[in-house]
């Protein structure tokens, strides 16, 4: 199978109001957010996944953006991305409706996002029109086709999880702790490997934990790569002696960087465009 690359959308797609964003120059990150990128943090400063609790927690970590390998070989990515003008309720909205096709997954990042499917059981939640706009992504799996800075396009099924599923203390849910949060398990394959390089079905356990701030909202965002969260539990899915490579981490703290400070630069417009309807 040949790579999958950014191109060119159909006359279907031309014809969408919302396909000018396709067509956009993506907004650049701010230089800090590159440059944290750009050499691994201590690995002692990395949030263990058994404490993602103290997310709830007011203020901020030593480190909250960089990425590591961990002494168990897991790999470790976090990201710190305010949103000025952006709400909790846009967030909730984004993530129910950009999963219905693949133009609303295009725009997001163009350079690096290709194509999303739902299953016809979990477009229908989407869709159900008396389900909580939370529901409409949480507990639904997503299965997107995305560069996410490895040597390869990926196809990626990502099952979006409760906040009870992650097992956050749910007496300490709500703001000013947490506005909303994106969480998922997830299980990457790449399309077309370069020679040498191993294809194995790759798991990972991502976070946006989204907290309301003074003029819009923050990502706070953590990826844990090598985990899933079982039954509300941590558990490491790499087998032993197995190392993530630097690359993994390193492309995906980018590709973080840069699809989320796109979708901040039009996330407020879109939305208001759209009325905030799923449809």
């Amino acid at each position: 199978m040949s790579e999958v690359k950014r191109g060119d959308l159909t006359p279907e797609e031309k014809a969408k109001s919302y396909s000018k964003y396709f067509y956009r120059r993506p907004a650049p990150p701010a230089p800090e957010w590159i440059a944290a990128m750009e050499k691994p943090i201590d690995p002692s400063k990395a949030l263990p996944m058994e404490r993602i609790n103290d997310l709830l927690n007011p203020g901020y970590f030593e480190v909250e953006a960089g990425w590591c390998i961990l002494s168990n070989g897991a790999g470790y990515v976090a990201n710190h991305i305010p949103m000025p003008g952006v709400t909790v309720d846009m967030i909730n909205w984004w993530f129910a409706w950009h999963s219905l096709e693949d133009l609303r997954y295009k725009i997001w990042w163009p350079d690096g996002h290709f194509g999303i499917s739902l299953s016809d059981k979990d477009r229908a939640k989407v869709l159900d029109p008396n389900r909580p706009m939370t529901q409409k992504f949480q507990g639904i799996t997503h299965f997107v086709t995305e560069n996410v800075g490895g040597p390869s396009a990926e196809k990626i099924a990502i099952h979006f999880m409760t906040p009870e599923d992650v097992g956050f203390d749910m007496s300490r849910f709500k703001s000013p702790n947490v506005g909303t949060i994106v969480a998922a398990n997830g299980v990457s394959e790449m399309i077309n490997p370069p020679p040498g390089v191993p294809n194995h079905k790759s798991p990972a356990f991502m976070i946006h934990f989204i907290r309301e701030i003074p003029g819009g909202i923050e990502f706070r965002t953590r990826f844990w790569m090598g985990w899933h969260i079982v039954d509300r539990t941590p558990r490491l899915l790499l087998p032993d002696g197995v190392r993530i490579p630097d690359l993994a981490p390193r492309g995906l703290s980018m590709h973080n960087v840069y699809e989320y400070a796109n979708l901040a630069s039009f996330l407020p417009q879109i939305y208001q465009e759209q009325k905030g309807a799923i449809e």
